[in-house]
Order: structure tokens, then C-alpha cells, then sequence
């Protein structure tokens, strides 16, 4: 049986989703650095979803990990989430 080394952009985001949780196996993180070294838009995907994880984690530790979250932390959250959106481009 032969095994692809290339995988699509939906396989990408899909193990790049699981990696960040430690989840990934590891032909598939494999994988995933290979398309993102090719990959630029999935590559600010990644980053864009690792920071969107520990953003909202410290936020969900900072409320003893009960939702909803207040409106002041929704705020910053969404200020933090557009300083780097901003800070990230696809040229």
C-alpha cells in the first residue's frame, strides 16, 4: 500500500486541529510541517488557531473555566484576536 506524503488543505486544518491538542499521530504532523512549509495560507491558519487556543484558554483559566465569559473579558479577547489578525498577513 503506498502512503501520500501530500495532503489537501482540509487535511491540513484537520491534523493541524488535532496537533494542538496533542492528538496528532506522528506521520501526520509529518504531513502537516511538509503542506505548511508549501502552504502559506494554511501556515497563518495554524498560528492563527494555536494563538486563538491559548488566548481563550487563559481567559477560560482566569474564570476558573466557567462560560460565559464577562463582557470585559469578551472584550479583550476580541481586541487581542484583531491585534493579531493584523499582525498576520498573506501578502
Amino acid at each position: 500500500m503506498q502512503k501520500k506524503i501530500m495532503i489537501t488543505c482540509d487535511e491540513a486544518t484537520y491534523i493541524s486541529d488535532k496537533n494542538q491538542y496533542g492528538e496528532a499521530s506522528l506521520s501526520e504532523r509529518i504531513k502537516l510541517k511538509i503542506h505548511l512549509l508549501l502552504c502559506k495560507h494554511c501556515h497563518v491558519y495554524s498560528i492563527q488557531n494555536n494563538y486563538i487556543t491559548k488566548l481563550l484558554g487563559k481567559h477560560l483559566d482566569k474564570a476558573n473555566s466557567t462560560l460565559p465569559l464577562n463582557e470585559n473579558d469578551k472584550k479583550d479577547l476580541e481586541k487581542k484576536l484583531r491585534d493579531q489578525i493584523k499582525d498576520i498577513s498573506l501578502d
